[in-house]
């Protein structure tokens, strides 16, 4: 073999590292989680939230799409040639911890089984006071920013994705990760208890459903309006 066939390997070797190597795993990380957030993107744009080249990003989504974490669709709007619209598969949305769903999956379907619909109601009322209550101990007396950041704080430690942000007047909680998901999709009442435990906490809002992901879309939001 030939010195020049050498140096050119070893340079090719040098210039084509692993698509999952331990330096590109926080890249792969904040992909995962701009996902998680927005519902979907395409490589350009992904791109500009990480201040990195198209191709470098379309590296990474492939070694995401390899691992079955991330799947995408062809996206012929606008001009030109169609783009992949990426999005989280249902592996990859299985990456943010779910908790005990397991333990608690099966203790509902037993208490469904057993009990009249009405006292399951019931428990299932009481439970969402009683976590308000604990809530509004958490949250203090402070403004209503202030509360409301303490509640995603608390929401997070939970095994939420949650944000808040100010719109028309009122507030937005958007939860992009829901840590009893798969309890919600077998019982999906446990989404009536959400939307009634966040008015029980805010007893000086009037608080609505925005968004459901059993519904429609990628997050559950509530729109939190105080009251005169």
């Amino acid at each position: 073999m030939s010195a020049t066939l050498r140096t050119t390997r070893r340079a090719n070797a040098q210039v084509t590292p692993p698509a999952s190597t331990p330096e590109s795993r926080p890249t792969r990380d904040e992909l995962l989680a701009i996902l998680l957030r927005e519902g979907e993107a395409t490589a350009g744009d992904l791109a500009g939230r990480l201040a990195i080249s198209v191709q470098a990003t379309r590296r990474h989504l492939r070694s995401l799409e390899e691992d079955g974490l991330v799947e995408a669709s062809p996206n012929s709007e606008g001009p030109g040639r169609p783009s992949n619209r990426w999005r989280l598969s249902n592996k990859g949305q299985a990456q943010v911890p779910n908790g005990s769903e397991t333990f608690a999956l099966g203790l509902l379907a037993s208490m469904a089984g057993q009990l009249p619909n009405e006292t399951f109601q019931t428990l299932l009322e009481q439970q969402a006071l009683q976590k308000a209550a604990e809530y509004r101990v958490r949250l203090g007396s402070g403004s209503l920013a202030s509360r409301l950041a303490e509640l995603v704080e608390l929401r997070r430690a939970e095994g939420y994705v949650a944000e808040c942000s100010a719109e028309d007047g009122g507030w937005v909680i958007r939860e992009y990760h829901c840590s009893v998901m798969r309890i919600a999709e077998e019982f999906p009442c446990v989404c009536d208890q959400e939307l009634q435990l966040i008015r029980h906490t805010f007893p000086d809002c009037s608080v609505e459903r925005v968004h459901w992901r059993l519904e429609s879309g990628h997050s559950c939001g509530f729109r939190l309006t105080p009251q005169a």
